[in-house]
């Protein structure tokens, strides 16, 4: 009943896999212009998609020594090391190629004191030193494992790998009993039954594991337990002739194992061992070592894009258009016009004019009853700082207002991104920025007022949420613009 609300625990954290194995993005049959990458074009994870194996059992054996209790394993008064045993299994889940949930049990016996107590007290030594313990464990543990070696591999690192350092940690359940020996025999001192309010565990520590091949690796793991109980050693505060450590309130000790992990399931390859930017340079390696024919890619591709169908997200890539590595068509000015039509490619335009700016007005047009704004002064994302391209646009606008008699508000604007508190601000000091351009360049500060509208003053509505309009939409939203008072 308890291990099974563990597996209920375990159970809880797989949903999260939902989206990490497998991301398949199929173009819409729009305008190749307006293609678009993202967490939209991300298919959800089934079973029935998964393309890599995800679970694993693992079984080992091994050595724990108290380090940190009133009774050590460690170099003892008469300098021996105790030794006991331990044994692990574990049913692994990984979650990404670099993080996965382990749900493990632990059995062991510790031996710590003077002597094992298997042997007889030692007749020379001191009542003192006249003690010895052991204890018989069993736990049971949640572990979060986080793959470093694919966390932290080079993109540009095209070799296949078989050694992988993990790290792990978790918290768990612990029951134990505890037997001290002395010179009047053996008996049990301590017993902590499972599953009480008392009796939780935290383990930590880091595994190197060595690829045998699709279906096992090998590896040696040290752990650290921290067992929050001062008795597990068989010592504690009620045995006074043991030397008490009195700062001391947890018997922690290490755990050196080596096991086995046998990885199931169908596919040819596991995730945590899976690096999709380097199975193309495996399977070049293999096949030609084989002398087989070479087949890079499984699906295919379609779009003759060189990128495989497999991680291809538009499959429908326009002949003769130049691809980013994930195979949608590059748009250098991100104005919604890939490279291959755009007839300005550094320069955002909307898809009318193929990607090239439509021409500002030069000469400002007299302000009067029927016309009232005088626009054209755009700028980048997230900046205040005017733009080269509109210094013609506002030395105009210096001889306009000079030779008038009217008094102008300079008035800014921003696109919807970020938030209406952010955007209020940054319209402000563009319209800041440019009052203070034309102040410097001859206007009569008294002729100009400056106000901020935020995104609330939108030249292309439409475009809330910004992701709805190309980016020469939002782009002219960004701006500044004059009224006559």
């Amino acid at each position: 009943m308890k291990l099974s609300l563990a597996i209920v625990a375990l159970a809880l954290a797989v949903p999260t896999a939902g989206f990490a194995q497998d991301s398949t993005a199929v173009s819409n049959g729009e305008y190749p212009n307006t293609f678009s990458s993202g967490s939209a074009n991300v298919s959800p994870f089934t079973q029935k998609s998964k393309r890599f194996n995800d679970w694993a059992i693992s079984f080992g054996a091994g050595v724990p020594l108290v380090q940190s209790a009133d009774l050590t394993s460690i170099k003892n008064g008469n300098g021996k090391n105790l030794f006991g045993y331990s044994a692990y299994v574990s049913i692994d889940k990984a979650i990404t190629h670099a993080f996965g949930i382990n749900l493990q049990y632990d059995r062991g016996e510790t031996r710590q004191g003077w002597f094992n107590t298997k042997d007889a007290a030692p007749s020379n030594a001191s009542a003192y030193q006249q003690v010895g313990a052991r204890t018989q464990y069993d736990a049971i543990s949640i572990l979060g494992d986080i793959n470093f070696s694919n966390l932290l591999r080079r993109v540009d690192n095209h070799s296949p790998y078989r050694w992988a350092l993990h790290g792990y940690a978790g918290i768990g359940t612990i029951a134990y009993r505890a037997y001290q020996k002395d010179e009047s025999g053996q008996r049990m001192v301590t017993e902590l039954k499972p599953f009480k309010l008392g009796s939780m565990f935290a383990q930590a520590g880091a595994g190197l594991k060595f690829k045998v091949n699709r279906r096992l690796d090998i590896e040696g793991r040290l752990m650290y337990v921290v067992t929050g109980d001062d008795e597990f050693d068989g010592g504690g505060a009620q045995y006074s002739a043991i030397n008490q450590r009195e700062e001391q309130t947890s018997d922690n000790f290490f755990n050196a194992t080596l096991g086995v992990s046998l990885k199931l399931g169908k596919h040819e390859s596991h995730l945590m061992w899976h690096d999709p930017l380097q199975e193309i340079y495996y399977k070049l390696d293999v096949l030609a070592n084989k002398n087989q024919d070479i087949e890079v890619c499984k699906k295919g591709d379609a779009d003759n894009d060189g990128v495989c169908d497999d991680w291809d997200r538009q499959l429908d890539t326009p002949a003769g258009a130049r691809v980013d590595g994930a195979g949608v068509a590059l748009d250098t000015d991100l104005d919604g016009v890939i490279d291959l039509y755009d007839k300005c490619v550094t320069v955002p335009g909307p898809v009318e004019n193929n990607g090239c700016p439509t021409t500002p007005p030069v000469t400002p047009t007299k302000v009067d009853d029927t016309t009232r704004t005088l626009e054209g002064i755009e700028f980048d994302l997230n900046s205040d700082r005017i733009l080269p391209s509109t210094t013609p646009i506002l030395n105009n606008a210096v001889s306009y207002i000079n030779s008038s008699n009217g008094a102008y508000t300079v008035i800014g604007a921003t696109d919807t991104r970020a938030s209406d508190a952010y955007n209020q601000k940054l319209s402000e000091r563009r319209a800041n920025s440019v009052k203070n351009y034309l102040i410097k360049n001859g206007v009569d500060s008294s002729k100009l007022n400056a106000v901020g509208r935020g995104e609330k003053d939108l030249k292309y509505p439409e475009c809330e949420p910004a992701t709805k309009c190309p980016e020469w939409k939002n782009r002219a939203n960004r701006r500044v613009y004059f009224e006559a008072k």
